[in-house]
């Protein structure tokens, strides 16, 4: 990405002071239980891949300082904010003193980019991801058992966030025929017809199976196209239950997460190693899962390793702004003054105007062209630059390092009023007492409280080495990062031998990444930076064999279907997420 210069410690009380000052001044105890008292002793909720492991221990001064950096030298993993400067370098500041943020020109490479990934599916991993699990419990105080906590999804790949508990039981998700789901007011797109919905509301609150598909405007929609999805199938299938039809919708679903979002995420060897033969004519096949860590998990059990830090990867693909559709233009000033903003939207933002915030009615014109979220008509390349607003948006990198916004969650900030939340001098959201609004700092306070054991513990005990603490850097996967970003073992005592387990598959997938950037010969500087991220041993391991484990574990999942099974749904001889898109009339 374009990186406006900002003076690193004008940044650091900008973003992090905040947080900094809630977080110190809030009594959290990391006291952990006894390391030998294993709490993997449920026969359902979150529990332990490695209960023998002992917890990695940091103190909170370091946790901060890799989240924040320390306002001088070290940048953290929450990213500078992207600002308009003057001539002479001073910020650009609107009527109120606000800060004026802006972004890379659509027409320009950004080098964070991740071109073996389109953006629609850093959405779909957090709409899937909602599917799996939900943990009410939402605080880093003190540890009052060793037990973790009950996870109210069912562990299971049944779209239970979309159907909830089904028409008997929650009929106000549904028609008066009990088959299909209700959809919201239609929408448009800057005035131009759509397809899209949204969804259902009493009072602004989207009526759903699962209130946190409604968090941003992106995964509300992403709701929205398995809704229309199953709409269409029971059209299809006007004779079939409602049990028969969630059948259809929830295996096609198992096949593209297994056959399309996955492999997006691995190195290829790792999945036909897992499930060999799985696909092999189109069909399901007679598959069985070649399980190690994952095959003594019990239906309903889902890995704490995987919910707090493996799949956490997903907050890294996210990027800072998007484009909507085409015809959301921007004001004519905004076109004038601030060109790499106009027309698209950041994914949170103080002004409820310039930010993808969710919990709220959604904009009647805000409908999302999902063509440029998948390849469904046109290529992910990053020589596509040239289409400007008409090209594929990639997602960002699997890297150490998370785009400025998320430094400031929603929900985690105080509410204003109706245009805007309550901000600071320089227009950032304001944190709310006694809470961690910044997400880095709450994924590495998270680790700690559910006292997960190290990256590198982990790593020795899957048999893999792990990675120099040397070269686990903190930066993004950019050529400038080859020379400019720092050790993590320059960021306190707590990481000379350990890093958090999120951290460290973060940093592995990055490690990864600049091995191949170092070796690709008389490359360019674009073509080493559009070379794509996927994680790496560890990270790749905990994700892929948890997800067949979980399909494994259903007996309704498709590893547990007739072999001869195959989606009916294809799109160029394919049933992937474009496929799924373009059923659902939304393509």
């Amino acid at each position: 990405m374009f990186n406006l210069p900002i003076d690193r410690r004008s940044f650091f009380r900008l973003s992090a002071a905040a947080v900094s000052t809630s977080f110190l001044n809030t009594k959290l105890s990391f006291a952990a239980t006894p390391d030998s008292t294993p709490a993997n002793s449920l026969d359902s909720g979150y529990v332990r891949l490695f209960p023998t492991l002992s917890s990695a221990k940091f103190t909170k001064e370091d946790l901060m300082r890799l989240a924040n950096g320390d306002g001088a030298d070290l940048i953290g993993m929450s990213s500078e904010p992207e600002v308009l400067k003057k001539t002479d370098g001073s910020h650009v500041r609107d009527e109120q003193g606000h800060l004026v943020l802006t972004s890379t020109a659509e027409n320009e490479q950004d080098d964070e980019e991740n071109f073996g990934m389109s953006a629609g599916y850093s959405y779909l991993g957090q709409f899937i991801d909602h599917d799996l699990t939900l943990n009410p419990i939402d605080h880093f105080g003190p540890i009052v058992s060793g037990a973790p906590a009950k996870n109210l999804r069912t562990a299971a790949f049944d779209l239970d966030c979309i159907y909830g508990r089904g028409p008997a039981d929650q009929p106000y998700l549904y028609q008066d025929d009990g088959r299909r789901l209700l959809e919201g007011r239609a929408l448009t797109r800057a005035g131009a017809s759509s397809a899209a919905h949204d969804h259902p509301r009493l009072n602004g609150r989207a009526i759903l199976g699962d209130k946190r598909n409604d968090e941003n405007v992106l995964v509300s929609q992403m709701h929205g196209v398995f809704i229309a999805f199953h709409n269409r199938v029971a059209v299809d299938f006007p004779q079939a239950s409602f049990d028969e039809l969630r059948s259809i919708v929830t295996l096609h679903y198992q096949w593209m997460v297994l056959t399309d979002f996955l492999p997006k995420l691995l190195e290829p060897e790792v999945l036909p190693a897992l499930l060999p033969g799985f696909g092999e004519g189109g069909r399901v096949s007679r598959t069985q899962p070649k399980l190690t860590f994952t095959a003594s998990l019990k239906p309903g059990q889902i890995p704490l390793e995987f919910t707090d830090a493996a799949y956490r990867f997903g907050h890294s693909l996210i990027r800072s702004v998007y484009r909507l559709n085409t015809e959301m233009r921007g004001t004519d000033q905004e076109q004038s003054t601030n060109p790499g903003l106009s027309g698209r939207r950041q994914i949170f933002a103080a002004s409820h105007y310039a930010g993808l915030n969710g919990f709220r009615e959604y904009p009647a014109d805000w409908a999302i062209d999902w063509k440029l979220y998948f390849e469904i008509d046109r290529k992910l390349d990053y020589r596509a630059v040239t289409e400007g607003a008409k090209r594929v948006q990639p997602s960002y990198k699997i890297d150490t390092s998370l785009v400025n916004p998320l430094a400031y969650l929603p929900e985690f900030s105080m509410p204003g009023d109706a245009a805007a939340m309550q901000r600071d001098k320089n227009g950032q959201p304001v944190e709310r007492k006694g809470q961690v609004a910044n997400l880095a700092l709450r994924n590495l306070m998270r680790g700690v409280q559910d006292q997960l054991p190290s990256g590198e513990d982990v790593a020795r005990a899957m048999g893999i080495a792990p990675i120099a603490i040397a070269d686990l850097k903190v930066g993004r996967a950019n050529v400038d990062g080859l020379t400019q970003n720092r050790s993590v073992s320059e960021y306190g005592e707590s990481f000379q031998t350990a890093t958090p387990l999120w951290f460290y598959i973060l940093a592995e997938s990055q490690y990864v990444w600049t091995q191949k950037a170092l070796k690709v010969p008389n490359a360019t500087v674009a073509q080493r930076n559009a070379i794509p991220t996927r994680l790496g041993p560890v990270g790749g391991q905990l994700v892929a064999q948890t997800f067949v484990a979980l399909m494994k574990n259903d007996p309704k999942s498709i590893l547990n279907t007739n072999p001869q099974w195959k989606p009916q749904y294809l799109r160029n001889g394919r049933f992937d997420m474009p496929a799924l898109i373009v059923a659902a009339g939304l393509g």
